[in-house]
């Protein structure tokens, strides 16, 4: 497994957007999305909507995974 982040599109809110981030954080996130009924891009909509915006989306997303794994 790469530690290379991936480059991939996401639609927030009817706009395009790119979020590069590890393939290990994908799955989780897409893991999570599933596990709660929800389209990922629904659910990077809320990240978004929820995240300060002096902190990038790729950072609020991982955030939320590490969050959501753990507990924490």
């Amino acid at each position: 497994m790469s530690g290379r982040p991936v480059k991939r599109s996401l639609t927030l809110h009817g706009h395009r957007t790119s979020v590069s981030l590890e393939e290990a954080f994908w799955r989780a996130f897409r893991d999570i999305a599933a596990t709660r009924g929800q389209p990922i891009n629904a659910l990077a909509a809320e990240i978004d909507d929820a995240r300060d915006p002096d902190v990038g989306l790729a950072s609020s997303i991982r955030l939320f995974v590490f969050h959501e794994l753990t507990g924490r």
